[in-house]
């Protein structure tokens, strides 16, 4: 449909008919190259971003959590994600990294005498997210691929096969009687909801044609018959697989582990019971200094009367954050009313007739503890394979090529357990329990198991919110210097980790969008020096777009 110039300019806004509008958003003169803006439209908003000449548009807030994408790190032909890191395709909105599980939509741009005409449905412009399409599964095709595994991995692994043009039988076994979840939300929200947390309802999978069986845990595979196990005594056939079966929490192998209310936070039924125990009155123990047991203490703080972080080191987030941020973050939490015992371990749990009362420390100190959270790791879900065939390495995890395969044709494995290639370090393989490298991991799975053939490009990419403020971090690596610029008495700043005078990551918080800016820099297979951020720490942004 055409509309004249004398239209847009007595009426911005054109209804196209009930589903769609057409829109002047600004004059083609007004977007500099490689400029984001936006604009509204309808009910929501868009961007529309210039690069190499070209215009696009799409849809505006990230459909993770609904940042807004004006403020995001723009790369060449993609847009990441501020806040968690998830990247989307500008000229088509399709997902390129997670942590999501919709992509953007993107809008019919056209040039009217000078004018940026936008077209787009009206329900993607208010919701900014768009499912890509599934095709339907085929009743006569034999092919059978097994998704072991529940987690984001495995929902975006079975999520893909769909969308990309598989139509045999998909399975997905879940360990857990939910659907996958978003997990993230186990540590961090106060008001968890599994109803709302689900990344797909059951009608959903139904609909798409991915059978799923919760409440069930693979005990055996045989890669010579090609048959799976289930500990409900069903057994699967399959003809390609995917393993995703993540970490169990590890609990310290001292008397009284197994006293009520001592939790893992590695599920959202622990979730629900801290939550349901928290008074005014509770006192709480957190056991360890990991994101989990920080993430805990800060939510356990709004409601409880007491919170202590006990734990084995001299400071929390060091192996990842260096000496001087975690030490401002234990200060922070302390100005916060959250008590530290640090360079100490549990010697026992304490209970009255089955129930936790008390921690005692190895010192003898005793704590009252109404309940416990442990968070001190956790040991890879991988023992129901050791007669498979499929290598696993000493620590539990699997090695796999850059197609996310294991040593065994046909079988694929990722996520936690994966001993797996890293694109920004040189694709040297390592064990990385990041939920977006899972949900990756699953993506890339996908496409090598229906053969379309895909090398992972992957970029860990972490996030996390303490007592309000957020911390980012790009890259892999264990660091021998962290250069802080900024003001981390203000907790505001962004950190380089060198290895010799390399730049292997980059940490912040409350300075967005640099990490994210990291990350981009890195998928370009570029990498930073300590020399050339010496000189000049912020000059290699120019490259993101330019270079």
């Amino acid at each position: 449909m055409s509309t004249s110039e004398s239209t847009y300019k007595s009426n911005n806004e054109v209804s196209i008919d009930d589903e769609y509008i057409e829109a002047i958003v600004c004059r083609e003169d007004e977007l500099l190259e490689n400029e984001i803006k936006s604009f509204p439209m309808g009910e929501g908003q868009i961007l529309v971003i210039k690069q190499d000449g070209e215009i696009s548009a799409i849809g505006s807030k990230c459909p993770h959590y609904g940042a807004p994408l004006d403020k995001g790190a723009l790369g060449k032909n993609r847009i990441r994600c501020q806040r968690h890191g998830a990247c989307f395709n500008i000229k088509t909105g399709d997902i390129e990294d997670y942590p999501t599980v919709d992509a953007l939509p993107c809008f019919e741009v056209k040039i009217v005498n000078g004018n940026i005409v936008v077209r787009g449905e009206k329900t993607e412009i208010k919701t900014s997210k768009r499912t890509k399409p599934m095709v339907q599964k085929n009743p006569l095709e034999s092919d059978v691929y097994v998704v072991i595994g529940g987690g984001p991995s495995g929902g975006v692994c079975a999520e893909t096969l769909r969308q990309e043009g598989y139509t045999g039988k998909i399975i997905m076994v879940c360990k857990e009687k939910y659907l996958p979840y978003d997990r993230i939300k186990v540590s961090k929200s106060i008001n968890f909801d599994i109803n709302k947390a689900q990344l797909r309802s059951a009608e959903w999978y139904e609909l798409n044609g991915i059978e799923v069986i919760t409440d069930n845990a693979v005990i055996n595979l045989n890669t010579t018959d090609k048959t799976l196990n289930l500990n409900s005594g069903r057994i699967l056939n399959y003809t390609k697989c995917y393993i995703a079966t993540g970490s169990n929490p590890r609990l310290p192998n001292i008397p009284g582990k197994d006293l009520k209310n001592i939790f893992t936070m590695s599920h959202c039924d622990d979730s629900k019971n801290v939550l349901d125990l928290l008074n005014s009155d509770t006192h709480v123990i957190i056991y360890g200094t990991s994101f989990t047991a920080l993430e805990s203490a800060g939510l356990c703080k709004r409601k409880a009367e007491k919170v202590t972080v006990i734990g084995r080191s001299d400071v929390p987030l060091k192996t990842s954050f260096g000496e001087q941020i975690g030490k401002r973050f234990m200060d922070f939490f302390e100005e916060n009313g959250i008590n530290f015992k640090m360079n100490h371990e549990i010697k026992r749990f304490i209970g009255i007739d089955g129930v936790l009362n008390s921690v005692e420390l190895d010192d003898g100190t005793q704590f009252k503890a109404d309940l416990c959270i442990v968070a001190i790791g956790s040991n890879l879900f991988t023992d129901f394979l050791k007669d498979s065939g499929i290598k696993i390495r000493n620590d539990g995890s699997i090695p796999v090529n850059k197609y996310m395969e294991t040593n065994i044709p046909g079988i694929f494995a990722g996520g936690d357990i994966a001993y797996a290639p890293v694109y920004s370090n040189n694709m040297e393989p390592a064990v990385i329990g990041h939920y977006p490298l899972a949900q990756y991991h699953g993506k890339i799975a996908a496409l090598n198991m229906i053969g379309k053939a895909r090398e992972t490009k992957s970029v860990p990419f972490f996030w996390t919110v303490l007592l309000g403020k957020s911390l980012r971090y790009a890259g892999y690596g264990h660091p021998d210097e962290i250069r802080i610029v900024g003001d981390l008495e203000q907790i505001k700043f962004y950190a380089f980790h060198f290895k010799g005078d390399r730049v292997i990551g980059m940490s912040s918080c409350n300075r967005d969008p640099i990490v994210a800016q990291y990350a981009e820099l890195l998928f370009q297979g570029k990498h930073l020096t300590k020399t050339q951020v010496l000189e000049d720490p912020l000059g290699w942004i120019k490259c993101l777009t330019q270079c």
